[in-house]
């Protein structure tokens, strides 16, 4: 089957489709989808169809750090995404970290192994940090590893001065003397024209600041370094050209089954997880994982392909897959999960306490279904939110995240004939503005490409905004 590479909606026979899938017709009738769900139905995604069996706390399965001797849970959890509460007396629609919220979730990972926390000055709008280390000071120091980043992103803190400040900051609000695993954050990413080495440059040789970091380590307070890579290549390649000079102690990836060998093949500005993962596997250099689930889009996966899942372990989550998937791979020290709601917490506790490693056939069954999610035309959007804000007031993650819902769901019509045109065409209208307020859709979008060079995925978002509202038009006119 041909695949399709440019987001187009493919006509897919159904009989066909669920042949390659393996299923009969009537075997994704009655499935619920994990991930499609509503904010206020979220326990749904991980939660669906594991088992209520109590969870060991000392089955965590662990890995060895080479450089350290750490012994690393394969769990970790990322700070990216904590969960929020609305601000009483805010303006409509703020939110602020729900601290007590982060203290349950950070307690219950800690009492069952994890204690490996992925956390970063640009989360949660520069307060994750805070919000992490008001958590784990709750607990004894040596229970927990703590891993943050070097965000300078914005030229404006590229200097010293503003970098040292941004390091320094990272002690005070982690509320600890040392950095346990400190990351260059996104190396490779670039401007529009995609080229990663002058921004490297700008934000950690001309300022001295990688020289800083390395005697830093030596001096004790950074007790491993690495980074973490997104876009050119050329930048992730010639930092392991330098790895006897910086002798990095880990290297953060992107790794899952779809991107194992589709990410170049899916946007030709990323790199296949398998050259990345090779490339470090040769130099004994221990891989942390970033993105096993793209974002959440391997827990959100079309219908027909929840049930593929399904049908092979009907005890465990969609999500489980993406998870041992990664962590079957023995170069992996972590795997990092962004988990907002305990029931996403729970789920993930029950993939690796301890993990059950996929055989080869298990793998080679990944690997076919890849290629199946490859035929539909979904956006790769990992709801990081590096876009936003938009100067402009769209909701660009909530546009892509709407659009790849539908997909997923089989409501993106491809012409006035299609079978469930009218059905499809009521669910896409009015999901898009229940989800997306009608100023902040993509009509609105002038074409700035400001987002452009701080997507880690390197969408052409201006290009996907007028794609999906030129879908949207004629959806209401009804002249697709």
């Amino acid at each position: 089957m041909k695949k399709n590479l440019n987001h187009t909606q493919a006509a897919i026979d159904r009989r066909e489709f669920l042949r390659k899938l393996g299923l009969g017709a009537g075997a994704v009738a009655g499935i619920s989808v994990a991930g499609c769900t509503r904010k206020e139905d979220a326990s749904a995604i991980s939660a669906e169809g594991t088992s209520n069996a109590p969870i060991p706390t000392d089955k965590m399965t662990h890995r060895v750090n080479p450089s350290t001797g750490d012994s690393v849970s394969l769990l970790g959890y990322g700070c990216m995404r904590w969960p929020t509460r609305p601000v009483a007396n805010g303006t409509d629609g703020e939110e602020k970290i729900d601290q007590d919220a982060v203290n349950a979730l950070v307690d219950k990972a800690i009492a069952h192994g994890v204690n490996y926390f992925d956390t970063s000055p640009a989360y949660c709008k520069g307060h994750s940090e805070e919000a992490t280390g008001i958590a784990l000071s709750r607990h004894p120091r040596d229970k927990y590893f703590i891993a943050t980043k070097l965000s300078n992103f914005a030229p404006d803190t590229w200097s010293r001065e503003a970098s040292m400040e941004m390091y320094r900051n990272s002690f005070k609000y982690l509320r600890t003397d040392h950095i346990d695993y400190l990351l260059l954050h996104a190396v490779g990413m670039g401007g529009s024209d995609g080229d990663g080495m002058p921004p490297f440059n700008g934000r950690y040789i001309d300022n001295g600041m990688l020289d800083f970091l390395v005697k830093e380590r030596e001096a004790g307070r950074i007790r491993n370094l690495g980074f973490s890579y997104h876009g050119d290549v050329r930048v992730f390649d010639y930092l392991l050209s330098q790895h006897d000079k910086y002798k990095w102690d880990f290297v953060q990836i992107q790794l899952n089954y779809l991107d194992w060998k589709h990410a170049k093949e899916l946007n030709p500005r990323n790199t296949d997880a398998e050259y990345l993962y090779t490339e470090l596997e040769k130099r004994g250099i221990p891989a942390v994982i970033m993105e096993p689930l793209l974002g959440g889009r391997l827990s959100k996966v079309h219908d027909h392909v929840a049930a593929r899942l399904k049908q092979r372990e009907p005890e465990r989550s969609v999500a489980s897959w993406a998870f041992r998937y990664a962590g079957t791979h023995p170069g992996v020290l972590t795997v990092l999960s962004g988990m907002t709601y305990m029931e996403h917490l729970e789920d993930n506790l029950r993939s690796f306490c301890p993990l059950k490693p996929l055989t080869e056939e298990e793998m080679q069954f990944l690997y076919d279904t890849a290629d199946i999610m490859v035929q539909f035309p979904t956006v790769p959007c990992n709801d990081c939110k590096y876009c936003m804000p938009c100067p402009y007031g769209l909701d660009i993650p909530g546009v892509l995240l709407h659009y790849n819902k539908c997909v997923n769901q089989g409501n993106v019509p491809e012409n006035a004939q299609a079978e469930n045109y009218r059905e499809a065409r009521r669910a896409f209208l009015i999901g898009y503005d229940r989800s997306v307020p009608k100023l902040r859709q993509a009509n609105h979008c002038i074409g700035c490409k400001k987002c452009v060079e701080h997507c880690p995925q390197q969408i052409n978002i201006p290009a996907e905004m007028a794609r999906i509202d030129n879908f949207v038009e004629h959806l209401k006119q009804g002249t697709l």
